[in-house]
């Protein structure tokens, strides 16, 4: 089943770019360049994008303006990127964060798993 909106009555008709290759949690995925990373690992069935520091509670795309923060991965290297607003690249690295990034916490959530 095809995510990716073809055609918006607004927008009118949404032009694809080259397929590039990027890696999520060192998988290596498709998409389009320039469509949103959200929308990428959309497409590719990734729906977890980071997990909250207290709870440890799955966060994914809500707003996909960029304003709320459900989104942030770390996207080669860097933490806190608002996935749902960032533009796909060819040989980008995008990870699960986990909270704020922090090693500490990222340790403990993985060997909580």
């Amino acid at each position: 089943m095809e995510v990716r909106i073809k055609e918006h009555p607004i927008l009118g008709e949404v032009k694809k770019g080259r397929l590039v290759k990027f890696t999520h949690d060192g998988q290596v995925f498709e998409g389009y360049e320039g469509e949103p990373i959200a929308v990428a690992l959309k497409a590719a069935g990734v729906l977890v994008h980071r997990y909250t520091e207290k709870k440890h509670s799955p966060r994914g795309v809500f707003c996909a303006i960029g304003r709320c923060t459900d989104c942030v991965m770390i996207v080669n290297g860097e933490p806190n990127i608002r996935t749902c607003v960032t533009p796909l690249k060819e040989g980008m690295t995008v990870d699960t964060q986990y909270g704020t990034s922090d090693e500490p916490f990222v340790k403990e959530l993985k060997e909580a798993k």
